[in-house]
């Protein structure tokens, strides 16, 4: 696949946090139990009433794991690209396929609802890269639309561009869809806070998370909610005692960061160069933070990725932590300490 031209933007990245450099946490994160998967590419995951993980691959497919992840069963098949997984009310499934939009799934059935459609007008736009999603108690969806430049085969592109073209939306019950944020640097992961006053979206291109107001005097205002991550945030979650997750496949990169404030020119150069020697640039590892409510780092959990890496999701059940990633094939499990901060 031709990979498309990019028109980059000069920024100045924030200077990365003394936490960037270092590679793993302290204590480091525990060693994880891999479940594979046989299947490329599980990017979210999230877990059923039953404790079973349920995730989304490549080939478009949405399996389960039942008998203590000794069986592999298949729900259903979008025929695109799951990317982000929720559990919805009614016992559905909400899957966001970045080629096909926004859809809901019957677990038993295998039947696949488009709720909003990849490429129809959204909100004035079209929805070009629908990435991850909350659902709220009364079935309110809020999703992400990470670039409205680039698909997600191309997803690096939008990084490398800088010119922010991501979205934050709202799916109301009756089906009516709202805009809440533009301009968004690659949106990403969603969350909503546990008493839903809030909701969360990571900014994947800024390193940062935005917050949306939802009630109360402030409701409708927006904020910058963690600012200069150590990490590049992908997928987000909420957890025990309305801790929010953050996924974070990669470290900071120095290099990209130095050439955001350069010539635009220079990542011209270096987005023709082989993916293979792109991803190079990449630091493996294997990580996890939580915030509090108030943007505070109450949890802190890394590792070297030598057996699991590039965490594109990550989901909190019954004292583990559940994790998929983009590039790999197993699902990994680790059992959460009482404190993992450091």
């Amino acid at each position: 696949m031709p990979r498309p031209a990019i028109s980059p933007v000069v920024w100045q990245p924030p200077a990365a946090p003394p936490r960037a450099r270092r590679p793993e946490s302290v204590p480091p994160m525990p060693p994880p139990v891999l479940v594979d998967l046989d299947a490329i590419g599980p990017e979210d995951v999230v877990v059923d009433p039953d404790g079973q993980p349920i995730t989304g691959v490549e080939d478009g497919r949405i399996l389960r794991l039942t008998d203590e992840g000794q069986r592999i069963e298949q729900l259903a098949d979008t025929g695109g690209r799951p990317d982000g997984i929720e559990l919805m009310a009614d016992g559905g499934l909400l899957v966001c396929d970045a080629r096909l939009g926004l859809l809901r799934i019957d677990p038993v059935s295998g039947q696949v609802r488009t709720l909003v459609a990849a490429g129809t007008p959204t909100a004035g736009k079209p929805l070009r890269v629908c990435n991850n999603a909350a659902v709220a108690k009364d079935g309110t969806i809020y999703f992400s639309d990470s670039s409205q430049r680039f698909d997600i085969d191309h997803w690096m592109a939008d990084l490398f561009e800088h010119t922010g073209t991501g979205r934050l939306l709202r799916r109301d019950p009756d089906g009516e869809v709202t805009e809440l944020l533009s301009g968004l640097q690659f949106a990403n992961g969603v969350a909503l806070a546990a008493d839903e006053s809030f909701v969360v979206v990571a900014e994947t291109g800024a390193y940062q998370l935005r917050r949306v107001w939802l009630n109360g005097d402030r409701a409708g205002e927006d904020e910058v909610f963690v600012s200069n991550l150590p990490g590049v945030p992908d997928n987000l979650s909420t957890g025990a005692d309305g801790r929010i997750w953050i996924a974070l496949p990669s470290v900071r990169n120095p290099v990209l960061d130095w050439l955001g404030s350069r010539h635009p020119m220079l990542r011209k150069i270096l987005w023709r160069l082989p993916m293979a020697l792109l991803m190079t640039l990449e630091r493996r590892t294997m990580w996890a933070l939580a915030v509090d409510s108030s943007g505070a780092f109450v949890c802190d959990l890394q590792r070297r990725g030598d057996e699991h890496h590039m965490v594109t999701g990550v989901r909190e059940h019954a004292g583990k932590l559940y994790m998929t990633g983009l590039l790999g094939r197993t699902i990994a499990v680790v059992d959460l300490p009482p404190v993992a901060v450091g």
